[in-house]
């Protein structure tokens, strides 16, 4: 009897130690640091790219090139997208329908997770997790009951304080308490009937939540806003295309083509707090790849702009691709460098853009160092102008009978992070070298949505690439099954990707050579690395699962 009562208290003691566990990653969450922002990311992740700069690199280095070899799964979780159980929210009531949705292939996560107090926060559209970062079990779920929009992918979070902020497919910013994940409040951005749909992660500048627009084929006004993270209310909001009268009108024919322009901000920006700019990247200007309606270069879509964060007042802008005719927008990340040119110290920003051309800026006053492509099949340009922007060959645009270009409207490379190692001086950048064939469909005055169609026909190589920061210089090249792919550097002097094929690499970010693997399937977010416990942690989206490796 003594023994039937022992085994029947098992379950309960079982019971209360899990409890105790979840309890304690719960008193494990607090408030974000503010500081931790302006840090190198350390024991924490607490933004997109783990601090401003956009380089996506980490100091730590007790994971290096001598012992990656032994690295190990500490744990998976797989994206848990049911309702039950699920902290829900949303304007949907019962019996409504979604206004339209739109699928654009398998869900998976983008997201780039944060990592605050030993707590994992990421997203997929319409949902958000907060998983133990030691562990990987899961916290809470929040479900979002969406009223439509395309459902094309979520990249991130924002933090502030103890609160968490998601924009969602039908362009809602939500509100979130990052202990519980209990919804604060949600606050409208943009009309899904007007074909609006949200897919940036908020960027938290001080008291301001930098909210973009996504979407690229929308005749309708795009832009970026500041939300008070308290309220949600809006701070202030700059549109990317100007109106009548305003700086950059006289790149648009009348004020129909500026009013329906797009370029749309969906990449988070990146901030110099010393300098206390943001820089925007901006979306393609519409009609997409018809470009008669709207003669001109088309400022400020294709850009990278900078803003003051307290104001959206435009500091300078440098325009990456005018008069875009390809889909070519400028929507990769402005990577933050604090370097030298010959033999100065200089503040920069560099990009690797879509269009394949490397650019090297001063990023206090926007002048172009560098115009440089880095790519070796392009053929769509003519030169580079005064301002280094690169000058279109009309021969290129798309035509009734077809245009033989490349790249692709997917361009060189796209939207996942690149990787700055200040130890190697690299910038590291995923890239395919494609062509398409752009037939002219709508010859009108003012065509809408997309004026033309591409027929893709060959890919002529995807490479990881390492590019010389200064003069933009290829130093080598690894190929890939894929093309653009999220990207970490680490001080281990190690650089995380991909093959494209499955395989999760970690390569010598000196040479590009391949140090180890794990066939975890196609990452779909960029890797982070974090310490905790005095143990380094890199985390990886493969898919709709977040895999966790670290030395054992």
């Amino acid at each position: 009897m003594k023994r039937l009562r022992r085994d029947c208290r098992t379950p309960r003691w079982r019971f209360l130690l899990v409890l105790a566990i979840t309890v304690g990653a719960l008193f494990a969450q607090g408030p974000l640091d503010p500081a931790l922002l302006h840090k190198p990311p350390v024991d924490a992740w607490p933004t997109y790219h783990g601090d401003y700069s956009g380089r996506h690199y980490s100091t730590l280095k007790q994971i290096n090139t001598a012992n990656v070899k032994s690295l190990t799964l500490a744990w998976v979780y797989r994206a848990n997208l049911r309702e039950a159980g699920a902290i829900t929210g949303g304007e949907v009531k019962p019996g409504d329908t979604p206004i339209w949705l739109s699928y654009l292939g398998p869900q998976s996560i983008k997201s780039i997770p944060l990592m605050v107090n030993g707590v994992l926060y990421f997203s997929m559209p319409d949902n958000a997790w907060a998983v133990d970062a030691r562990t990987g079990q899961e916290i809470w779920h929040y479900l979002w009951k969406t009223r439509g929009g395309i459902h094309i992918g979520n990249r991130g979070l924002g933090m502030y304080n103890n609160w968490l902020f998601m924009e969602t497919p039908d362009c809602y910013l939500v509100s979130l308490d990052a202990s519980t994940g209990k919804e604060r409040w949600h606050k409208l951005i943009a009309d899904v009937k007007q074909e609006y749909f949200c897919t940036p992660a908020p960027v938290v500048v001080r008291e301001h939540v930098i909210v973009g627009l996504g979407g690229d084929s929308l005749d309708v006004p795009g832009w970026l806003e500041s939300r008070d993270p308290e309220t949600g209310e809006i701070q202030w909001k700059w549109f990317t295309t100007p109106r009548p009268g305003q700086a950059g009108s006289e790149t648009w024919p009348d004020a129909y083509s500026m009013e329906h322009g797009g370029g749309m901000p969906w990449q988070p920006p990146t901030y110099d707090p010393e300098l206390n700019l943001l820089y925007v990247p901006t979306g393609n200007p519409n009609s997409v790849m018809a470009g008669q309606g709207r003669k001109g270069d088309n400022l400020w879509t294709a850009s990278i702009v900078a803003l003051n964060p307290d104001s959206g007042k435009i500091g300078w802008w440098f325009q990456t691709s005018p008069h875009d005719t390809h889909d070519w927008d400028a929507a990769q990340v402005p990577v933050l460098i604090d370097g030298t040119v010959d033999g100065q110290p200089r503040k920069l920003v560099a990009q690797a853009a879509r269009n394949g051309f490397y650019f090297l800026l001063d990023r206090s006053n926007g002048k172009n160092l560098i115009s440089k492509p880095f790519a070796e099949t392009m053929n769509w340009y003519k030169g580079v102008d005064t301002k280094g922007s690169p000058i279109p060959n009309p021969d290129k645009d798309p035509k009734i009978d077809g245009t033989l270009v490349s790249p692709t409207s997917t361009g060189i490379t796209n939207w996942p992070a690149p990787s700055y190692s200040p130890d190697t001086g690299l910038l590291y950048v995923g890239t395919e070298q494609t062509y398409s064939i752009y037939y002219l469909t709508d010859t009108t005055t003012r065509p809408q949505g997309y004026g033309a169609v591409e027929h893709r026909l060959a890919t002529a190589g995807n490479y990881l690439r390492a590019l010389d920061y200064k003069t933009g210089e290829l130093k080598w090249k690894v190929p890939t099954t894929a093309g653009p792919q999220g990207l970490l550097t680490t001080a281990g002097g190690l650089l995380f990707g991909s093959d494209g094929a499955g395989n999760f690499i970690a390569f010598d970010a000196q040479s590009g050579k391949p140090l180890w693997h794990a066939g975890i399937g196609i990452t779909s977010n960029a890797p982070e690395s974090y310490m905790l416990d005095g143990k380094q942690y890199v985390v990886v989206g493969a898919g709709d699962s977040l895999y966790a490796f670290y030395l054992q």
